[in-house]
């Protein structure tokens, strides 16, 4: 059986421009993702940051990685979990099924200030009784190196931070290989 198939002309095309404004659909005019929670000001960063590093000198618990990480590829899917999670719940969070509650977006930071701002993150993640995070860390190569530097480090201090039960490369409705689902610890669960 042939099937071929139909191509709009212009009028089919117009009148479907039309149904989509009466409808009262707009265009979209950016195809970034939401991450919920806006970038701080200057002085709030600079604040959150000289925070973060008093609370360093009083809780080593959540300190990350010293540095040396595995250079991950641009386009590589991450993915952890410890190992008593069931395979559901993992499932679920690959396939964009568990609702973030929370974003942070990485984009423009140093290393130490990524850093920072993560662990400030999760910390606030974690208060807030917080289940699903989405952190967006880019696919963009270091200045001075061959890999993804945040993507990279961000896959590093994960896997150390205590909190965090999973994590996994977000769909691509979400910012796909640029950004991760974070699977959060109930609070009061070892």
């Amino acid at each position: 059986m042939n099937r071929r198939r139909h191509l709009p002309d212009d009028e089919d095309i117009s009148a479907f421009r039309q149904a989509l404004e009466a409808a009262g659909v707009r265009r979209i005019t950016s195809n970034r993702a939401d991450v919920g929670k806006p970038k701080p000001r200057v002085a709030d960063k600079t604040a959150r940051r000289k925070a973060a590093v008093e609370n360093q000198n009083l809780t080593t618990t959540g300190r990350t990685s010293d540095g040396r990480v595995e250079a991950v590829r641009p386009s590589e899917y991450l993915e952890f979990s410890v190992p008593d999670l069931p395979w559901r719940t993992l499932s679920q969070l690959k396939r964009g099924q568990t609702v973030w509650q929370a974003g942070l977006d990485l984009h423009g930071y140093t290393l130490e200030e990524a850093r920072i701002e993560l662990e400030s993150f999760l910390r606030d993640a974690a208060a807030q009784r917080l289940r699903c995070v989405i952190v967006v860390h880019g696919k963009a190569w270091g200045a001075t190196a061959d890999f993804p530097v945040l993507k990279s480090h961000t896959n590093a201090w994960l896997r150390e931070w205590p909190g965090v039960l999973a994590f996994c490369s977000a769909i691509d409705a979400d910012g796909g290989t640029g950004a991760v689902y974070i699977l959060l610890r109930k609070p009061g669960r070892g």
